[in-house]
């Protein structure tokens, strides 16, 4: 089972997370997209929020500012943070902006004072789970969806409230948190999504 457990920090990697909540707010509850503007609102998201954050990773790796993939130290993770609240704010501005996709917009707007957050407790020596940060608000943000479309999504909100005790579990396991550290990620992650639930519900 430790062998498992550990993998739930790869697939839930906090990079990985707008990708699966675009994927949940467009392709599910019947969305009134047509196909192909869903293939490009998941390109776009898909390529500020992943694959520009890895060539900078592999950059600030070959540079010698972060270790893995994880950056488990505090001084590694600010320019990370750093550069996804950038690219956050470029999302939200030119694309998905609160006109057109209101409620994926809230989301990364939710995501954003989330970073910005975590982003200020390093500079007080304070470390918050970014895996739980993003699980979290994930969970909150599918929640929402169900009631936005008066939908049931039971087994999604089922399975994500199971995945985020696997989540916790797992960076236990790995030691890269502490316990304080997973409720502050969670609060980090939840509370800006459960404000914002009241613009677009």
């Amino acid at each position: 089972m430790k062998k498992i457990i550990p993998l739930f920090s790869y697939v839930f990697h906090p990079i990985f997370i707008p990708v699966y909540a675009t994927l949940f707010y467009l392709f599910s509850n019947n969305s009134y997209f047509f196909t192909q503007e869903k293939y490009f609102i998941l390109l776009q998201v898909l390529i500020i929020t992943v694959l520009i954050p890895i060539l900078f990773f592999f950059l600030l790796r070959a540079t010698g500012k972060i270790g893995s993939i994880m950056a488990p130290l505090l001084a590694e993770r600010k320019i990370p943070l750093l550069i996804q609240c950038f690219l956050i704010i470029l999302l939200v501005r030119q694309s998905i902006t609160v006109d057109r996709h209101p409620v994926l917009h809230f989301f990364l707007l939710g995501a954003l004072f989330s970073t910005l957050i975590a982003l200020f407790l390093l500079f007080v020596k304070t470390k918050a789970s970014l895996h739980m940060m993003g699980i979290s608000a994930l969970t909150v943000f599918v929640f929402g969806l169900s009631v936005h479309y008066q939908s049931q999504n039971i087994f999604a909100i089922t399975f994500l409230t199971i995945t985020n005790g696997f989540v916790a579990s797992s960076r236990l396991v790995m030691k890269a948190h502490t316990s304080m550290e997973l409720i502050i990620g969670v609060l980090l992650g939840s509370i800006p999504q459960i404000l914002l639930l009241y613009l677009w519900l």
